[in-house]
């Protein structure tokens, strides 16, 4: 067995096959992260939120669980594959490379809809616009804000929000909607100082 172990360590040290190797600890690290990320919100969340048995709770948070951690892993997968199989040949990749792969890994991985597919996503979504406003600033295609746009980002936001949860409740995802009902609905309920102070109804 110390033979088989000297060995891999000589070809992981050797530099030699990066491209398939990379594949393979990408797998790694992408179930491990998912799994580090998943876990604790699941947990969190589904004993907040969630109605059932003990039993339906863990089970809930172990398919969540397991769920983000297969698809990160299968998406880095997919992803190196797919980058090291276009370069192939080549001194380097292309940027063209990078976004051919993910938008063929996102489609067969993370286009299959789920409450942990919708929540990744979403949360991609806010920061890749966000990345994109920035870049076109540094791109020089939009002139840099000269005064600061935060508050008023932070306003409409804000002010977007609680109006599509006042009015236009059935366009929010689920998960926001209870937060928000336990926030600011279930603040409107109450029939002595045990349910005003200590606990919600």
């Amino acid at each position: 067995m110390a033979a088989v172990i000297d060995a891999v360590n000589a070809l992981l040290a050797s530099g030699e096959h990066r491209h398939i190797l990379s594949v393979i600890k990408g797998f790694r690290n992408g179930a491990v992260y998912g799994a580090k990320i998943r876990f604790p919100h699941a947990l969190v969340m589904t004993f907040l939120f969630r109605n059932g048995s003990l039993r339906d709770k863990i089970k809930a948070i172990v398919e969540a669980t397991y769920t983000h951690s297969r698809n990160l892993a299968l998406f880095v997968f997919a992803f190196k594959g797919l980058t090291s199989t276009l370069s192939w040949g080549e001194s380097k990749s292309h940027q063209l490379h990078a976004f051919l792969s993910a938008f063929c890994a996102g489609f067969v991985i993370f286009g299959k809809y789920n409450k942990v597919n919708e929540q990744i996503n979403l949360y991609l979504l806010s920061r890749v616009i966000y990345g994109l406003a920035k870049l076109l600033v540094q791109k020089k295609i939009v002139p840099e804000p000269q005064t600061n746009i935060f508050p008023w980002f932070a306003a409409i936001m804000w002010g977007t929000t609680l109006w599509l949860f006042e009015y236009q409740q059935s366009c929010l995802q689920s998960s926001l909607v209870s937060s928000m009902t336990y926030i600011y609905k279930d603040s409107e309920k109450w029939t002595s100082l045990r349910d005003f102070l200590l606990y919600n109804e």
